[in-house]
């Protein structure tokens, strides 16, 4: 394949990627509603307990502001940082993925945060996949915490399973990458590496990536970042459950943190902007898996998506507006830096 033809499929693979994440919330949007009775999910609409929603509210800010505190101590490898800020560039980051697909808000926080801290852009993401993989560590154990509390589908227990390995494998690169970086460094023997330039295709992406985990990995504030993890979480949880209360459905917390978990577990993939479409399609499995009706169900993740969103757009637009730049702007940035 020559030169051209590759710069000619780029394109095309770009535009491919959002229209399928467009393509399956509109699918997921249209399983949700089907067959839902207009009158019942006006009456669970007009029936909210608002006395759950502040509360629900409140968990739910107070999960972004522990996310930042423990991305603080992530960064500290490479810079100083406030909780304020890192605070500040989650909720610009997730105001870009309510507005634009594929998830991208993970990129335009880092690229923030790298530009406050004058540090370079690949030096913030190790802080990023350190996150991810806290979060995945403590969701699988949720799932198996959950597992010994409410009677879980076999196919969740299953989906657990998959993601659970999933997650072993992705420490267990992590942790190869880390020890690879430390044995090229450590001056035991010549290494080719050190007589070359890096490249700039994968190979050194990932010497990069093993060298800024070996750096968060030495620091105290990894350990006490890992602690903070399922605190995030379960805040993330109790929102989601106080919702569930207030909009009349009186389920367990167990059976509420299963179905939290089915909705993070499925929406994990990036798709459309803010999950539209997968989050209710998730929402609405989990909950009749549990034996609760489909109207219901989709009126609640109507009602659930709605008021978890609107925090979001409020604050990111806050958060992004006084940050010194444009979502445009955060776009072309992040184009710049695929394009390297």
């Amino acid at each position: 394949m020559t030169s051209i033809e590759t710069a000619e499929r780029r394109p095309l693979a770009r535009r491919l990627k959002p229209a399928l994440g467009y393509l399956l919330a509109a699918a997921g949007l249209i399983w949700a509603l089907h067959d839902v009775h207009p009158e019942k999910l006006l009456e669970g609409l007009v029936g909210i307990n608002w006395r759950w929603v502040a509360p629900a509210l409140v968990c739910d800010v107070l999960s972004y502001v522990v996310q930042g505190w423990r991305w603080r101590l992530l960064l500290r490898p490479a810079g100083e940082i406030s909780t304020l800020r890192t605070t500040q560039a989650i909720y610009a980051g997730l105001f870009t993925n309510e507005a634009l697909p594929m998830r991208i808000g993970e990129l335009a926080r880092a690229w923030l945060v790298s530009r406050w801290i004058s540090a370079k852009f690949l030096a913030v993401i190790p802080s990023i996949v350190v996150e991810r993989l806290f979060d995945g560590v403590w969701v699988a154990l949720g799932v198996g915490l959950t597992a010994s509390f409410a009677p879980l589908p076999k196919s969740l227990l299953a989906a657990g399973e998959t993601f659970g390995a999933v997650i072993i494998l992705a420490v267990a690169l992590c942790a190869f990458l880390a020890f690879r970086k430390r044995e090229l460094g450590s001056g035991r023997g010549p290494s080719r590496l050190r007589h070359r330039k890096p490249s700039r295709g994968i190979a050194s992406l990932l010497e990069r990536l093993g060298e800024g985990l070996r750096e968060t990995g030495r620091t105290r504030a990894f350990y006490l970042a890992f602690a903070l993890s399922p605190a995030f979480i379960l805040l993330q949880m109790l929102a989601y459950w106080l919702i569930m209360l207030g909009y009349g459905l009186r389920l367990s917390f167990w059976i509420g943190m299963a179905v939290f978990l089915i909705v993070h577990l499925g929406t994990a993939i990036p798709n459309a902007p803010a999950n539209v479409g997968s989050y209710q399609f998730f929402t609405v499995l989990g909950l009749t898996l549990f034996g609760v009706d489909k109207t219901r169900a989709t009126g609640f993740s109507l009602v659930v998506f709605a008021l978890l969103t609107l925090p979001l757009l409020v604050i990111g637009f806050i958060a992004l507006s006084r940050s010194g730049t444009t979502l445009a702007h955060i776009r072309w940035e992040i184009k710049a830096l695929k394009a390297q």
